[in-house]
């Protein structure tokens, strides 16, 4: 690194002219430092896996504490080695997580029940009772409908609850002290009026009125965060809060927060998406689109979620619970099998090498059919899943269709879901933005994206940096904004105005195959319908 650079760096860090994001992602936690350029010039990392006890995929509080305290220490090491600097203080702070879920509260702070995640597909009944009330989509990860599946099973628990939240909300609260989220998160709990930037009061109302003979103690605005908006201040660092997130004692407490938001804002944030007739698609454990609408849409879609920009903004947002797992063992499966003859093959090559032998394959890959459902899929209908791989006798069956099908069938759901916003409700999108780990092989995932949704894909070259990233930038807009300005503003202006991205244009012959998939795994859902009937 360049010695003017370092120094320039070094003095950031030193005088607190920075900006952190942590986001807690499905399998990693991610921790990123970035300066007043919009670079990233520190990164934390920290590997988890959810667990499944008990029919639920949940993460312990020590998992949460582990991991946050392991990507920071992580970061605080990277500031020491390449600046020679104890990270001590910093500009700003903004936690990120995976949106959603219920993480449920009594008065004293204790949680009641085991943290259920957005990944879980158990709340069938309240989500359809509640989208029925609402004529408003509540999809079964939502916050809302958890607490009201819970109500419905009469779980006892739900009498003593004093605060319900997502993670990320979660772990600002107990960094600051503050129960507040951002709108984007919020909008992803309890349904959000664009105009107010607040819970739907209509909404709000009618919940309280169908609860209202169990005779809780509580009404729904009692136990759920404040909502904020981005630029907002969402509290300072607390001593305690310092601690828990240094447990080595270096960082200052005082250090103020923006607002905690969803992995779907950050993803939004850090493509420069946050404006209408922008779209990006987010695509790693789970894959999801993200639509800013110019109007709402014209009725009630149970494949599709309304929530909200972090400024505040109506998004249509097509979210799937499967992508790329089932892909990525495929792809450790021949990892494995090079070992076996000595080979010990780089995991990016791997990737690489087996994900570019798909783009060699027959458009339609040659009759292949997959199901990467390694949990529910609710836009398909499935409570559960059962990862799938089928053939028939005279397909196509080599190695390039093989690693094709795989592609085609990480994004088969979220075909599904875009279809209507394109097709049924004419959504008009300018350019669509990806992000996350389909895109790292450069123009693989890009070039499958673009034939499903039949619509440019742009990938920045910042794409890399991820929620993180953003979750940073929302900080640093919360810092350093003008008076006035806005988010879409702030960030064309400011942070990518120089920034690059390579675009690829859908191959009508890519389309026209990937299509012809959609017929066969449209058809073949009775397969996996079988396969998770079959399979307990």
């Amino acid at each position: 690194m360049d010695s003017n650079i370092l120094n320039i760096r070094k003095e950031a860090i030193l005088n607190g002219k920075t900006s952190l994001g942590i986001e807690l992602g499905s399998t990693r936690i991610k921790a990123v430092l970035m300066d007043e350029s919009y670079t990233s010039i520190a990164i934390g990392k920290y590997d988890w896996e959810n667990r499944y006890v008990d029919n639920i995929w949940t993460y312990t509080l020590d998992d949460i504490w582990q991991g946050i305290q392991g990507s920071y220490r992580d970061l605080a090491k990277d500031v020491k080695e390449q600046y020679g600097v104890t990270l001590t203080t910093i500009g700003a702070i903004g936690i990120s997580a995976m949106m959603h879920g219920y993480m449920a509260f009594n008065k004293d702070g204790e949680l009641l029940v085991p943290f259920r995640t957005w990944r879980n597909t158990i709340t069938g009944p309240a989500s359809d009772k509640l989208t029925e009330l609402f004529q408003y989509n509540i999809p079964q990860r939502w916050s809302i409908a958890h607490l009201y599946q819970a109500i419905l099973n009469k779980e006892e628990h739900v009498s003593e609850i004093d605060y319900l939240i997502t993670l990320d909300g979660y772990v600002h609260w107990k960094l600051t002290g503050e129960k507040v989220t951002g709108i984007g998160d919020a909008s992803g709990m309890f349904p959000v009026d664009i105009k107010t930037k607040d819970y739907n009061e209509r909404m709000i109302k009618q919940f309280d009125e169908l609860i209202a003979p169990e005779g809780f103690p509580w009404k729904i605005r009692d136990i759920l965060p404040k909502v904020l908006v981005a630029g907002e201040l969402a509290g300072r660092l607390t001593e305690e809060g310092a601690r828990l997130l240094d447990p080595e004692g270096n960082l200052k407490p005082g250090i103020p927060f923006c607002p905690p938001e969803g992995d779907a804002g950050t993803g939004m944030v850090a493509t420069n998406s946050v404006a209408q007739r922008t779209c990006n698609v987010s695509a790693g454990t789970s894959v999801f689109a993200m639509a800013v609408l110019e109007n709402e849409l014209k009725k009630v879609h149970k494949e599709i979620d309304l929530v909200t920009t972090p400024a505040g903004d109506l998004v249509a947002m097509v979210h799937c619970n499967n992508c790329t797992s089932d892909l990525n063992a495929w792809v450790n499966l021949f990892g494995e099998f090079a070992k076996a003859f000595g080979v010990e093959a780089d995991p990016s090559k791997l990737f690489s090498v087996l994900y570019n032998k798909a783009l060699e394959g027959d458009a339609d890959c040659g009759g292949l059919l997959s199901y990467g459902y390694i949990s529910g899929e609710h836009i398909t209908h499935f409570e559960e899943g059962r990862p799938l791989f089928v053939r028939k006798p005279d397909a196509r069956f080599n190695l390039a269709n093989f690693m094709r099908v795989h592609l085609y069938t990480a994004l088969g759901a979220l075909k599904t879901g875009m279809d209507i916003l394109f097709k049924e409700e004419k959504v008009a999108i300018d350019e669509v933005l990806g992000h996350g780990g389909l895109f790292k092989t450069e123009g693989v995932g890009q070039r499958i994206l673009a034939a499903a949704i039949d619509t440019p894909v742009t990938v920045m070259e910042t794409a890399g940096e991820g929620g993180a990233w953003g979750m940073a930038i929302l900080a640093d807009y919360m810092l350093r904004k003008n008076e006035n300005e806005s988010l879409d503003t702030y960030l064309r202006q400011k942070v990518f105005a120089d920034m690059k991205g390579k675009t690829v244009k859908p191959d009508p012959k890519d389309v026209e195959g990937f299509n012809k998939f959609m017929e066969y795994y449209t058809g073949g859902l009775a397969i996996e319908r079988a396969a998770v009937d079959v399979l307990k």
